[in-house]
């Protein structure tokens, strides 16, 4: 499903000093437990693997498909445009296999990417991270925040989890040519043995 309008001033702002978890999940959900519950969580009492997947200064395009050993390509659910800020709700997917490894909700001050760039990004095509890596945009990635997440209905469904399961995500800002260009929040699926096929 694609929407295209604008849900309020969370849309349009553009953070400068880092992603507000609220404003993100706000954009595409009326009650941020739609998609889940979020409580802070310190690298260090992560299990191994989602710590691996999270807790680094890197795109996570790079590191799912280095983790799960194929690429990924991007499906994306959802679209809110306000305007030069592009926000969308996305699923990353093995190429192997179409598992979901990831869910994610991407924020873009479009005037501070070239266009080439902002043309390939409303394709829909490629991961953004594959697209700022091909496009050797210059880019510093900043994990801000890991997050424990007890998922809520939405989430639930898109991973096929459990009531009462849990995975972990982090919230993150792309600085793209020393500016604040990109608001993430990205939340791994659930590590389960039948899952991940291998480790980065």
């Amino acid at each position: 499903m694609e929407s295209v309008g604008s849900k309020g001033a969370s849309v349009t702002r553009l953070s400068d000093a880092m992603p507000d978890l609220d404003e993100l999940v706000g954009v595409f959900f009326d009650f941020r437990d739609e998609l889940a519950t979020f409580r802070p969580v310190e690298a260090s009492a992560m299990p191994e693997v989602p710590r691996r997947l999270l807790a680094h200064h890197e795109h996570m395009t790079v590191t799912v498909e280095s983790h799960h050993r194929t690429p990924v390509r991007v499906d994306v659910l959802q679209t809110v445009v306000a305007g030069d800020v592009y926000a969308r709700e996305i699923l990353l997917r093995r190429t192997s296999d179409d598992g979901v490894v990831q869910y994610g909700i991407v924020r873009l001050h479009m005037g501070l990417l070239p266009e080439d760039v902002q043309r390939e990004i409303t394709a829909r095509s490629k991961p953004l991270g594959r697209i700022l890596i091909d496009h050797d945009v210059m880019r510093e990635v900043e994990c801000i925040a890991l997050w424990e997440v007890a998922a809520g209905p939405r989430l639930r469904a898109l991973f096929a989890m459990r009531e009462g399961e849990a995975t972990y995500g982090r919230t993150a800002l792309i600085h793209c040519g020393g500016a604040p260009a990109i608001e993430l929040l990205e939340i791994v699926a659930p590590d389960r043995s039948d899952l991940a096929v291998g480790e980065c």
